[in-house]
Parts: C-alpha cells; structure tokens; sequence
C-alpha cells in the first residue's frame, strides 16, 4: 500500500511540506476507502482531512504542520495489520481509526506497541477499550450501550410481537446484536430467530422463507448497511413487511439506495444527529459548500478525534503519545463539534446519548434517517 496524501491542501499546507520532519506531525486515518464499506471510509477521511486542512490553516499544532497519510484496510482485519505497520514505519504517532471493531482490535496491538495513540470515531465493541491499552481512545459509544437503547424500544413498542435477531458474525454485528439479545431476555423477552449470514452474501432468500414461516413482526440486523440493504430490498419483494431496527453500522444514506422504497420504516440507533449542533454549523456549511460532502454519521466523529489532540498536545504542551494519553485519562474535557467529550480511564466518554431514528423521506424527498 503506498501512502496517500490529503488532497486538495490550502496553500498554506502545501508549503509546510517543505519544512523539516522535524517541524512536522504524522498522522493517519484509517477505514475502508475502498470495498463494500467505502461510504463509511469516506465519512472518517474526508472528517479528518477537514479537520486537518482547517487546524493547520491557523497555524497547525504547537506551531507544527500535520501532515496525513490515508490508510485502506478494506474491512479486513489482515489489511488493517499492515496499515497500522506502514503508519510505524512512516513516523505516523497520531491515528484516527479504524471503522471496524474486527480491524481496529488487531491493529491498535502495532500501535499500543510502537508508541502510537488512536481514537476510533466508530467502533463500538465493548472489548475495544476493556483490554486495558493505554493508547485506546472512541469519540463514539459503545454496543452494550446502543444495544440497551434498542432493546428498550422493542421492549416498548413489540411487547408480545415475534422478534428475530439476525447478525453477520463479524465482531461489530455479532457483538450489537448479542448486546440487544441479552437486554431483550434480561426484559423478558425470548426471540423467536437468532441467525447469522455470512459478509458479502447476496441472496437471502433461505433465511427470508425461515424468517416468514416464523411470523416475525420485526428484525434486529447486527450488521453493516451492505447487507443489511440486501435483507430489507429481498424481505420486501418476497412480501415479508416486518420493519428491520439496525445500529449505527447502517448511518449512511447509501444503506437506502441498496435497500430501495423498502427502507421506509427501518429503525437505526445512533447519536443524536451532530449536524444539528450549533458548534459545529459553520463547519458543516463548509463540508456542504467546499468539500460538496455531507458530513452524516462518522464525518464529525473524525473531525472532533483531530480536535482532542490537538487540545491535549496545547494543554500539555507535548507532542509525546503517552503524555497526550495521559491528560486525554485525566477527565479533561475537549471542546469539539460533536459537543463537550471526556474520557474515563478506559478511554471511553463519558456521555452515553443512543437515541432512535427512523428512515423515512426528508422535505425533499430523499428517504434518509430522521431522529423520532
């Protein structure tokens, strides 16, 4: 894999790559740029290059250029591996990523063990940050969270409906969907199907017949927007109308282009929409007008990651990983645009804010995920 810089740079940045190493700061974003994930990839780099071209455009960090290097890992845990030893060989110290919690885990082991600090803006796998790494850091919430939230919207809107639970068996959609699980039987409620599909499949018509022979009235997807598309277009066109309730892993407006009218009704746990935030308005005029991205679900997650290192290498006055990770534990908080964030001492913020939405058509038309 050869290392990419950010595209499109200020004028200003492109001078700083004239300066010394020394007078530089190497960071990276990692996720899929490319492969059936793309879209999510493209939420955390164009966040992190934004925020990258906007921090060094005043002046940088310390009076230090940043510059970036894009890793693919493809949403393969192997590739995510070698991005994160390419960013050590590189000198990348800084790293905002991965998108996957089954890529994240193995690499952020070459990161703990180079001197390298990470925040992933979107995976949520509780294992993430209780293997007690110093270096690991989310801007986002975790399953056992966002499973309780959809396990306590079921509970009230599907009392004495038929539930199935069906996940992709990786670690992001096996986990969502064993959390959901476990506080739906912990409410009293049994699910009817628990079923996992294999990433990448295409025809789900075997599991479509069991899940209408069984009578479900709705569908937890532990899943990414990919397939979770699949399900709901193929449940649709084989009469089968029970709405399907997903997690963040279906946040981008492609899940309705895969999934067609059929997507009306859907269900999706996520945060509270930091579009909508007023700190972070001018900044989303920006992506809107400059960059033509409409910077949904992960885009502000990555951009608020560049900001907390930034504010933890201002307040220590450091550019050294451990020191930042440190202040980072210190439950100090960072200003950023997805609102006030500090961390515990696991690396996970403080504030846990899953609420639901549901997918339906905007003012113009578009089906996109409306907050209920």
């Amino acid at each position: 894999m050869t290392k990419k810089f950010l595209a499109g740079l200020t004028l200003g940045l492109g001078l700083a790559l004239a300066v010394p190493a020394q007078a530089q700061i190497r960071l990276g974003v990692a996720g899929p740029i490319t492969g059936p994930n793309a879209a999510f990839g493209a939420q955390l780099r164009n966040g992190v290059e934004q925020a990258v071209e906007d921090i060094n455009a005043a002046g940088g960090i310390l009076g230090q250029r940043i510059v970036l290097s894009v890793g693919d890992d493809v949403s393969d845990p192997r590739q995510g591996v070698n991005v994160a030893n390419k960013f050590a060989g590189d000198g990348v110290k800084f790293v905002i990523g991965h998108f996957n919690s089954g890529v994240t885990m193995p690499a952020s082991e070459v990161y703990a063990e180079n001197g390298m600090v990470y925040i992933t803006p979107a995976a949520t796998n509780p294992r993430i940050t209780e293997r007690g790494q110093w270096n690991a850091f989310r801007t986002c919430g975790r399953d056992d969270q966002q499973g309780a939230v959809a396990a306590a919207y079921l509970v009230r809107n599907f009392q004495g409906k038929k539930i199935a639970i069906v996940h992709d068996k990786t670690t992001y959609g096996k986990g969502l969907a064993d959390e959901t699980q476990k506080a739906l039987n912990a409410a009293g409620i049994k699910e009817v199907i628990y079923e996992g599909v294999n990433t990448g499949e295409k025809d789900f018509s075997a599991l479509i017949s069991k899940l209408k022979a069984a009578g479900v009235d709705v569908v937890y997807w532990g899943g990414l927007h990919t397939e979770g598309g699949l399900i709901v277009r193929q449940m649709r066109d084989q009469g089968l109308q029970a709405p399907l309730m997903s997690g963040d892993g279906i946040a981008d407006n492609e899940f309705a282009a895969i999934a067609g009218p059929g997507a009306i009704g859907t269900l999706m746990t996520f945060p509270p929409d930091p579009r909508r935030r007023p700190e972070a308005a001018a900044i989303v005029a920006r992506f809107r007008d400059v960059r033509k991205f409409d910077p949904q679900a992960y885009t502000l997650y990555s951009y608020a990651g560049v900001q907390i290192f930034q504010q933890a290498a201002i307040a220590t006055n450091s550019l050294d990983p451990r020191k930042i990770a440190e202040y980072m534990r210190s439950g100090a908080v960072f200003k950023t645009v997805i609102g006030d964030i500090s961390y515990d001492k696991k690396g996970d913020i403080t504030r846990a804010d899953y609420v639901t939405y549901t997918w339906r058509r905007d003012a113009e038309g578009k089906i996109t995920y409306i907050e209920n």
